[in-house]
């Protein structure tokens, strides 16, 4: 991975997006734990810089709002396009996902790029009906776990496929597996 964010994650702007956004639709907390599905209890929590969430939670939220997940994450006073926050870290130290950046397309895309400490392994939750993703391998051997079929991807190939299912990655190789990622929607 070329560059990491030291702090910046993409939680570290969400308190105040969320309850700006939110304001904006002269929106309740519980109106908007209503639409979304998330509790109050975790909108309070967000909204005073005190809480963890799951990337597809935040999806939730975002779509509750009418906005995209870029909006609710992104620092106000960067361009819209390069994001470079920490999404996720995971046990190994070389387990993590930067979201690089993001460009309109039908409602979304994003590009990510991601790296798997040896067994590491990421267990996602489904994605909105019409998302996709469109994973290229630049280092290692990624597997990619689908309903009914897990499919290896080697270092120099990619996987097309839609995200609107319960999906997983998990490196395959003796070494940090290293991909990039485009969610597009």
């Amino acid at each position: 991975m070329s560059r990491q964010p030291d702090n910046d994650n993409v939680l570290a702007h969400v308190a105040s997006n969320l309850k700006r956004l939110r304001q904006a639709r002269v929106m309740s907390q519980v109106a908007l734990a209503v639409a979304s599905g998330i509790s109050r209890r975790m909108i309070v929590a967000l909204e005073g810089g005190g809480a963890n969430i799951s990337l597809s939670s935040l999806d939730r939220l975002a779509a509750a709002l009418g906005v995209t997940f870029v909006d609710l994450v992104a620092d106000p006073g960067r361009s819209s396009q390069r994001i470079e926050a920490l999404a996720w870290r995971g046990n190994g130290p070389a387990s993590a996902a930067v979201l690089l950046g993001t460009v309109p397309a039908r409602s979304e895309a994003q590009i990510w790029v991601w790296s798997l400490d040896v067994g590491e392994r990421y267990q996602a939750e489904p994605d909105p009906d019409g998302w996709h993703e469109m994973i290229y391998v630049i280092e290692g051997d990624l597997l990619v776990e689908l309903p009914g079929e897990t499919r290896r991807v080697a270092a120099g190939d990619f996987i097309v496929y839609s995200s609107a299912q319960p999906y997983a990655y998990a490196n395959a190789a003796s070494g940090v597996t290293r991909f990039i990622r485009n969610v597009v929607s």
